[in-house]
């Protein structure tokens, strides 16, 4: 399979925020999101094979993966490289954009699955599968990322319709005052967490971190 890059460091969103990870992003995204941060993941990375991988991350002292992209599940490999990380004990994240459908993941305790719904900022909005909001467990995340107030009008209205089991993060585009954010959650009362990228907040948007 197809990787762009592979580290060791803090995750910085959602429920695993500040705990050590090691991040495996894959190449190739089906989407063009007008806010998307990880754009040298499009199309650059090597080849490696999943026991390439899974000999490569194990010197790392973490038993956390967050596997993202570009989007994970473009790549047939992605489920073999989960499985064989299953078997090592590891515990994963799986990120994906929303476009395409949960159902391959395989249901594991070990298996959390971070979904990503995009709002109308993003010009992605119509390529989601909100069908896959009712896949979710208890044990996944659902996240939105929020630029201005259509794009959390839009958010609370799929959060009202669809009624997520699992832990919801509003996350502000990186760049936007996210206080604005926090107050219109307080001010709707929404079941909701605020969602920062601590990771950019300590070394800044680059990669790597």
């Amino acid at each position: 399979m197809k990787i762009n890059e592979i580290f060791y460091s803090i995750q910085g969103e959602a429920k695993w925020t500040g705990l050590p990870n090691i991040f495996i992003r894959t190449t190739g995204c089906n989407l063009r999101c007008s806010y998307c941060d990880t754009k040298y993941a499009y199309e650059d990375g090597k080849e490696m094979s999943v026991q390439e991988i899974t000999k490569h991350i194990a010197g790392y002292p973490c038993k956390h993966v967050c596997i993202t992209g570009g989007e994970p599940l473009l790549q047939e490999e992605t489920i073999d490289l989960v499985k064989n990380l299953l078997k090592k004990d590891y515990k994963i994240c799986i990120e994906t954009n929303g476009s395409i459908s949960l159902e391959k993941i395989p249901e594991n305790k070990d298996i959390m699955v971070s979904l990503d719904i995009k709002s109308p900022s993003s010009k992605m909005e119509d390529k989601m599968i909100l069908g896959n909001i009712k896949l979710l467990k208890q044990k996944d995340q659902l996240k939105i990322v929020i630029k201005d107030r259509e794009d959390y009008n839009y958010a609370k209205k799929i959060i009202q319709k669809y009624r997520p089991s699992c832990d919801i993060y509003f996350q502000p585009v990186w760049g936007t005052n996210p206080k604005k954010l926090a107050k219109w959650i307080t001010t709707d009362g929404l079941n909701v967490k605020l969602g920062l990228q601590i990771h950019k907040i300590l070394w800044g948007n680059k990669r790597g971190v």
